[in-house]
């Protein structure tokens, strides 16, 4: 064993100072010695936390790592057993599979530690794959003519395609008739999903790809005895771990969005019960609406509960009037929607009810159990085997504590803690502003003095600008003024298509952008599309039932707010500022306008000890001489309107 360990060290260490360089990639000392800490607790079946700086390479750190752990079971005689990888976007998933896997194959073919590629699988849920049956019957009913073509092409290409990811232009319509049913019944020996999930059982894939929420429901079935989701696994990896507890809040308890609605109002549409359809759609307009806007912070729970009244006697009076007389799929999906509706209605003691962001730029209703780490513990953490939790937003400087008590490890004695800082050289390519005279929120013309510096700011940068708020309000209240000055660069504003504005504010170089909610870290603008990163407030946690039922467990506000508040906002800061500078070579400006920020006031080292060692200026000036140092002359040319 001691012999088999040491060789695959060894191999770890021949590839990232060999092999890797060999095919252009920089050799990191903190990504080599991050693999073998991966190494080491998969092997002890320890639990590590490893929050990993941007740049630093913790995908091959863990892939590397992974792959030594399989040679090393192999070389002991060990039965084969894959390791579960598991992340929060499929982004993620996919460049795992097309681009960092086929690498490394390569490199471990060349080096003779393999002789044939590394195998890997995505695994989804049932909702995201076609079920033949229903396609057939989908397929029969549907009115192809009154499809436009793109919609048809797609609809058409579920017959050779299993996963409808992979399809662009399919109508969430469409999808929800063709899926895999949740109990799926079909019976048929060449069902092309119980092959995948057969060749997924059967075939030895080194690496097993899935979501947190997939992750989260085969736990769950483990722990009460059910047949398991996933193969028997050997080592978990968790990567983006920081969604890790926000998925768990929503896989515990229950969700309640726009469409969960509109859907019900279609099925009885197709069904011909169209007064039914009607009534639901007329009574259930104004929640419809609200759940359908992105989440505004400042809207209260209680006005959204107040408007799930009129829809809830709607839905109850259907399910009396029509309910044996609907399809089986359409009794199924009344009773969800009643039972979910009823349960924000009822407002069970036993659960916390709050209103949040979802990644379709709307608004989710969440009901979600009290006491959620408690059941992480007993469905994840108590499980046997080495897992890796990984992200670069789970500590603040090297401490973890808030991160381990919202997922459940404050008092897990298996956890080792590591941090790997970002190679990235912020001290030369990044410059930190605040201002001398911060805009006053307490004043009047608070709006007016913050668009103002931030125009200010623009100029001297040339544009090339994300402002990050942490509410629709304050971005409306600012976009309403600096639209009223005639910028001279374009101007974008992220609502709820946030992938379309993101994709326009790409295609013109030099444009500003004006963001909030997702934006703070769900999308990457490497290069100069942003060369300026604006903050006008330090992102606090709003209060909602959950941080109230968190402040119980502590004896006074001033600890709750150091422990939970404070470290939250830390979490949520670094998150934003990883925007600007995604790559070695990005230079920017980072501007931070909060009065609470600023040197001198109440959260300044707070805020510094959340973000890498950097310059620092409280003169705009500073900020326009430091992109003229640091941008070619052709970045100056872009934007301009």
């Amino acid at each position: 064993m001691k012999d088999n360990r040491q060789e695959a060290h060894n191999m770890i260490d021949w590839i990232f100072t060999k092999r890797f360089p060999a095919c252009g990639m920089a050799e990191r000392p903190e990504q080599i010695q991050l693999s073998h800490r991966m190494l080491d607790t998969i092997l002890d079946d320890r639990i590590a936390l490893c929050d990993a700086g941007t740049g630093i390479g913790k995908t091959y750190a863990y892939l590397v790592a992974g792959m030594a752990f399989i040679l090393l079971q192999a070389a002991m005689g060990l039965a084969f057993h894959p390791i579960i990888i598991s992340t929060s976007s499929i982004a993620l998933q996919r460049a795992i599979m097309e681009e960092y896997i086929p690498l490394l194959s390569i490199v471990m073919m060349e080096g003779m530690w393999i002789t044939a590629p590394i195998q890997a699988v995505i695994r989804k849920g049932k909702s995201h794959y076609v079920c033949d049956v229903r396609l057939e019957i989908h397929l029969r009913k549907v009115n192809l003519q009154k499809k436009n073509s793109e919609a048809v092409a797609a609809l058409l290409s579920l017959q050779s395609r299993l996963d409808m990811d992979e399809v662009p232009n399919l109508s969430r319509y469409d999808r929800e008739r063709v899926c895999v049913p949740t109990v799926c019944s079909c019976g048929k020996e060449d069902c092309r999903y119980r092959r995948f999930l057969k060749d997924c059982f059967e075939k030895q894939y080194q690496f097993q790809i899935c979501n947190h929420n997939l992750l989260l429901a085969d736990a769950t079935h483990r722990n009460q005895d059910r047949r398991p989701i996933l193969l028997e696994h050997s080592a978990l990896v968790i990567d983006e771990a920081h969604k890790l507890p926000e998925t768990a809040r929503h896989m515990f308890g229950v969700t309640l969005c726009a469409s969960d609605i509109h859907t019900m109002i279609q099925d009885l549409r197709a069904e011909q019960y169209l007064l039914a359809a009607e009534t639901l759609a007329e009574c259930s307009r104004s929640i419809s609406r609200k759940l359908s806007e992105p989440w505004d912070e400042e809207c209260s729970l209680e006005m959204f509960l107040r408007l799930l009244i009129l829809p809830n006697r709607s839905l109850r009076t259907i399910q009396r009037q029509l309910g044996a007389s609907l399809t089986l799929a359409s009794q199924n999906r009344l009773e969800s929607l009643i039972t979910a509706v009823s349960l924000f209605c009822d407002r069970s003691p036993d659960m916390v009810f709050y209103a949040a962001a979802n990644d379709r730029g709307s608004t989710d209703l969440c009901a979600t159990i009290s006491d959620l780490t408690a059941q992480l513990r007993s469905v994840l953490w108590e499980q046997p085997g080495g897992m890796v939790l990984t992200s670069g937003t789970i500590a603040i400087g090297r401490n973890f504590q808030r991160y381990k008590a919202a997922a459940g490890l404050s008092a897990d004695d298996r956890v080792d803690e590591s941090v790997a800082l970002s190679p990235f050289d912020y001290k030369r390519n990044c410059l930190l502003y605040f201002p001398l005279h911060p805009p006053n929120r307490k004043k009047l013309n608070y709006y007016d003095s913050l668009a103002d510096i931030i125009t200010d700011l623009i100029e001297a940068v040339h544009g090339h600008a994300l402002v990050l708020f942490t509410s629709y309000a304050a971005m409306s209240a600012v976009k309403e003024r600096l639209t009223a000055q005639n910028p001279a660069w374009p101007l974008f504003t992220m609502g709820r298509n946030a992938v379309h504005t993101t994709g326009q504010f790409k295609s013109k170089p030099g444009s500003v952008l004006l963001a909030t909610g997702s934006a703070w870290e769900g999308f990457d603008f490497p290069g100069d599309c942003v060369s300026l990163l604006i903050i006008p407030s330090l992102p606090f946690p709003r209060p909602d039932a959950m941080k109230e039922q968190e402040r119980e467990h502590y004896p006074t506000l001033r600890s709750y707010i150091q422990a939970v508040v404070v470290p939250e906002m830390q979490i949520k800061l670094k998150q934003g500022f990883g925007r600007a500078i995604r790559t070695e070579t990005d230079t920017g400006v980072v501007a931070i306008l909060d009065e609470r920020a600023v040197p001198g006031h109440r959260y300044f080292q707070e805020v510094k000890a959340a973000l890498p060692e950097m310059r620092q200026t409280n003169h705009i000036s500073d900020a326009a001489h430091f992109i003229r140092s640091v941008k070619p002359e052709c970045y100056f040319r872009e934007g301009w309107s």
